[in-house]
């Protein structure tokens, strides 16, 4: 069963947060951690999709793949630091984080940057929380 030790933190003093993100996490309680290694859009068979949209959607694949191999799920995300090539990508990035999270709400961090591999358009990382 997935379980949520976090509580966003919205300062009153700062800007609203837009998008899908908070501007703090408070964890409190925490029995685990799972610090998620940069995942990015490669399938097991090495195969990586042209489109950025079908990669970022694998990328966020390979995420859960392993906090699911902990028993953890997206309620137990507490910081996400996204890596983009280019900022083209925001928009999809952002509306794609939006459908995969829901209504969870991480601390949120996103950067444009060059990526390791040339193919990969982004990469994320994560911080899950039990």
């Amino acid at each position: 069963m997935e379980t949520s030790l976090t509580q966003p933190i919205n300062p009153t003093t700062l800007p609203d947060a837009t998008g899908n993100y908070t501007h703090g996490t408070l964890v409190a309680g925490v029995r685990r951690t799972v610090f998620v290694s940069g995942q990015v859009p490669w399938a097991r068979q090495g195969a990586v999709p042209e489109d950025f949209d079908s990669q970022c959607r694998l990328t966020w694949h390979n995420v859960f793949a392993v906090l699911a191999e902990a028993g953890m799920g997206v309620r137990n995300l507490a910081k996400v630091t996204t890596y983009l090539s280019d900022r083209m990508y925001r928009e999809a990035n952002s509306r794609i984080r939006q459908e995969i999270l829901g209504d969870h709400r991480p601390a949120l961090t996103v950067i444009i940057t060059d990526i390791y591999s040339e193919e990969w358009l982004l990469e994320i990382e994560a911080i899950a929380v039990e």
